[in-house]
């Protein structure tokens, strides 16, 4: 009876709690489900559309941003202690370039040889005659004595030889208006006495003590010297060769492979084997005096002649690396020589990326005129490399990746 009594209760309660909305309870799970439902719809949206945001942003910075892999920092502080320098890549005009070699030759009337006017033993001045000293015009340079040789002294023969020619001419110009000497006996004695005054005219200003004195015609430079203190000379020989040293040419040996290319060639550079310097015709007064056209049997090159002011510099003689430059070609990229740098074959320049960063990119070379060398390819136009200390660049490359800290500019 009790059991039956409290099952009525229950049952009664629950009926209550049913039909009171105040009371309503749910179970967790439909709680949360409900609770979804009456949320603003646009959140979830909302976070998905952010999501995809920074995914695509994401993508975006990656496809515009370069690759910056296998950059090289060179910092500023690197660059400020070395010879460095940029060089801004533009399209230029650049002649078409024929490589070859020749020499610095003296150019003619620019030198003077002096010769012995009489014969005997040679004595040198004062100044000591080494090769290269400067010497003025009219300076005295040897003196030749011919008083201890078998013949005597050259000065007192000739003075004699010439008195009498003068004595006999003299006497005959007398004797043939009476045409007591005939024609032909006064012709001989005019003509033995002018070649007499000629000889003694030669050397009566030059004689002194010691003999005849040999002098400089030009002032310039002493270029060889070919005797020597004592020596026994020949009337004729030479002694010594005077440089000015003014005009100089340049003689470019050219296969012949490239006749047709030298019909276009008007200008050139060289460089010397003691020097760094590139020399620029252009910039020397230099002028183009000939091209051979045909060799001799002793030669297979065509020879390029140019003349050139010396700049004090040069010196004849001198063997040439040249650069013969003919009909210029416009819109060409080229960078400085000293900025393309080669590694087993392979050529390469170091790009600038920001301040402290570049890269090394291989290109392909074309002809170099000595200053300039031409970009097949590899390169672009306002693309910027190094110039002057590629080397140091390029040491850098092997400290490793690129530090932390280390920002782009963009």
């Amino acid at each position: 009876m009790k059991k039956t009594f409290i099952i009525s209760l229950l049952t009664a309660a629950i009926a209550v709690g049913c039909n009171n909305p105040n009371t309503h309870t749910h179970p967790e799970g439909e709680e949360h489900i409900h609770a979804a439902e009456h949320e603003d719809p646009s959140a979830e949206t909302e976070a998905h559309d952010l999501h995809d945001h920074d995914e695509h942003s994401e993508e975006e910075h990656a496809a515009e941003s370069p690759d910056h892999s296998g950059e090289i920092i060179f910092t500023k502080e690197q660059a400020a202690r070395t010879d460095f320098e940029l060089y801004k890549v533009e399209p230029s005009a650049f002649h078409e370039v024929i490589a070859t070699s020749g020499r610095i030759m003296p150019a003619q009337g620019d030198e003077a040889t002096v010769s012995a006017p009489v014969s005997g033993i040679v004595s040198l001045s004062g100044k000591k005659l080494s090769d290269g000293a400067t010497v003025q015009k009219g300076e005295t340079l040897f003196t030749i004595s011919s008083k201890e040789i078998a013949d005597g002294d050259y000065i007192t023969r000739v003075r004699t030889t010439y008195e009498q020619a003068k004595t006999a001419y003299e006497r005959a110009e007398k004797l043939v208006a009476d045409k007591i000497v005939t024609q032909s006996e006064y012709e001989q004695a005019k003509a033995a006495y002018e070649q007499a005054k000629t000889a003694y005219e030669a050397v009566k200003d030059k004689s002194s003590d010691r003999g005849v004195e040999v002098s400089s015609p030009i002032r310039g430079f002493i270029k060889n010297t070919t005797v020597t203190e004592g020596a026994f000379v020949e009337t004729g020989q030479p002694l010594v060769t005077v440089s000015q040293n003014r005009k100089l040419q340049l003689r470019a040996e050219v296969s012949q492979k490239y006749l047709n290319a030298l019909q276009t060639v008007t200008d050139a550079n060289f460089k010397l084997p003691y020097d760094d310097r590139l020399y620029s015709l252009s910039e020397m007064n230099g002028r183009l005096l000939s091209v051979g056209h045909s060799t001799d049997a002793n030669a297979a090159f065509l020879p390029v002649i140019f003349e050139f002011d010396n700049s004090g510099n040069v010196i004849p003689g001198s063997f040439a690396e040249i650069y013969l430059l003919s009909a210029p070609q416009q819109n060409v990229l080229t960078v400085p020589i000293s900025a393309v740098t080669e590694d087993q074959g392979i050529y390469y320049v170091f790009v600038q990326l920001d301040e402290e960063g570049y890269m090394k990119r291989e290109v392909e070379i074309g002809a170099s005129d000595g200053k300039n060398i031409r970009i097949l390819s590899g390169l672009s136009t306002g693309e910027t490399v190094v110039s002057r200390g590629a080397v140091q660049v390029k040491m850098a490359s092997f400290s490793g990746a690129i530090p932390h800290g280390h920002s782009h500019a963009h």
